[in-house]
């Protein structure tokens, strides 16, 4: 009685599983008909995959619960969060298989969107809960106060060296490089920034300069190397700190580079200088706080003194990434596993801040273009060392910006983010700062 019972259930297992996987076909079936056709998109079960690849990109699912659980409930993260679980894998280009999911529109169905509606509830019925993520920040307290700003950048930063070594270039520069041509290397088109920096601050020998959110230090080494100067950088990261201090002492410039664990609220008791930069830090700082900042950055300054501040900007009124499931500082799938409170706002907030806090604009630049090939070639890079990073970061960290940055990519080609540097001056102390008639950095 009891075997006869046990066959049944196995039996009886069998069937329902049988049901599943054909329940999911059927949407997936319908899923590819909501896709445009111009999308060289395979999307299959894991189960069905029985041949090499034929389009750009193929999303592979795991199984008839994973499709259950990306599909509903309906959330702006689910396709983001279904990645990082490994519900499902992106093979080959991953930006493609991001353009499809972005240009799916379910009206395409027409009078097959009720069957998908009634198949994916059916699917819904008996499904195993979502595996829970192990990396997601969890941060308490007031939102950019200092010891929430901390906790906040060392999520992002302090995942490991050795994991922003392999797909950064040899500096370890990870802000928006500056291309000659789409074919100049990273390494090149990285220390063509660092060089445009330099320039349009007009470093000389004897000069202090303070970078503002140093990372690991590359602006300070090349400014002191390159330019002779005093060169300071702060970072609220360990790990950068750590590393930027190792290849000062290695490059034997301790006698006029320095990298320190330092809060921006606590540039007075740096002194003053005579320029400051800071590169891919205003990102971080949230709305309600650049006043603040660009205070800090203005006191830092002599008079006459330059500043330049390097960010990327959003060029929708209401501030965030597009797609909706890949925005700053609304708690969504960018706040919740790569930059924690960070907030974009236009360059013309931007510029209105620093206006309300004393600077004169001297100059805005866009390098928009050049953000969309930096992000290409770091996704390259990093996916060219997927199993090293795997093994120094762990899986989801992988997913996770493999994703991130292949969707920042389409953002910035798509026009609905920009990366502005603006070159800004502290007037001199009887006027406006004194300045050549022409742009001194095109030489």
């Amino acid at each position: 009685m009891a075997h006869s019972a046990a066959a049944r259930t196995f039996a009886g297992g069998w069937s329902d599983t049988g049901r599943r996987i054909a329940l999911a076909r059927q949407v997936l079936t319908l899923a590819r008909r909501a896709c445009p056709p111009e999308h060289r998109l395979e999307l299959v079960l894991a189960s069905d995959i029985a041949a090499e690849r034929t389009g750009q990109a193929r999303v592979a699912i795991d199984g008839p619960d994973a499709l259950a659980r990306l599909l509903w409930p309906p959330s702006p993260g689910a396709l983001g969060e279904a990645y990082l679980r490994g519900d499902l894998d992106i093979e080959g280009d991953i930006c493609t298989a991001i353009d499809a999911g972005q240009a799916l529109d379910l009206r395409r169905l027409g009078r097959g969107l009720p069957l998908l509606a009634r198949l994916i509830l059916e699917l819904r019925q008996g499904d195993r809960p979502a595996p829970g993520l192990q990396r997601r920040a969890r941060l308490s307290g007031r939102r950019h106060s200092r010891a929430r700003d901390l906790a906040a950048v060392r999520f992002h930063y302090d995942v490991g060296n050795d994991f922003y070594a392999l797909w950064l270039d040899r500096r370890l520069v990870y802000s928006c490089a500056y291309f000659e041509t789409p074919e100049t290397s990273l390494d090149e088109a990285q220390e063509a920034k660092l060089d445009l920096i330099c320039r349009k601050l007009g470093l000389r020998p004897g000069m202090r300069f303070l970078d503002i959110g140093c990372g690991w230090g590359s602006l300070v080494i090349h400014a002191a190397e390159r330019y002779g100067v005093e060169a300071t950088g702060i970072t609220l990261s360990d790990a950068q700190s750590s590393w930027a201090t190792a290849e000062i002492k290695r490059r034997n410039l301790d006698h006029r580079a320095l990298v320190a664990i330092k809060d921006y609220r606590d540039l007075d008791r740096l002194g003053s200088f005579d320029a400051v930069a800071s590169v891919g830090m205003f990102e971080h700082v949230g709305r309600e706080r650049l006043a603040e900042y660009f205070g800090a950055a203005f006191s830092a300054l002599r008079p006459g003194g330059l500043f330049l501040n390097h960010g990327i900007d959003t060029t929708a009124a209401g501030g965030g990434f597009r797609p909706r499931w890949l925005r700053f500082g609304d708690g969504g799938f960018v706040g919740r596993y790569v930059f924690p409170d960070g907030e974009l706002v236009t360059v013309e907030d931007a510029i209105g801040f620093a206006r309300r806090g004393g600077f004169e604009l001297l100059d805005v630049q866009s390098l928009r273009p050049h953000y969309a090939l930096t992000l290409r070639a770091w996704v390259e890079r990093l996916e060219a060392s997927a199993d090293r990073a795997r093994r120094l970061a762990g899986e989801e960290v992988y997913r996770t910006w493999r994703l991130y940055m292949a969707a920042a990519r389409r953002g910035f080609e798509s026009g609905s983010l920009d990366v502005a540097q603006l070159l800004l001056a502290r007037p001199g102390a009887g006027g406006p700062a004194a300045l050549p008639l022409r742009p001194w950095w095109h030489g």
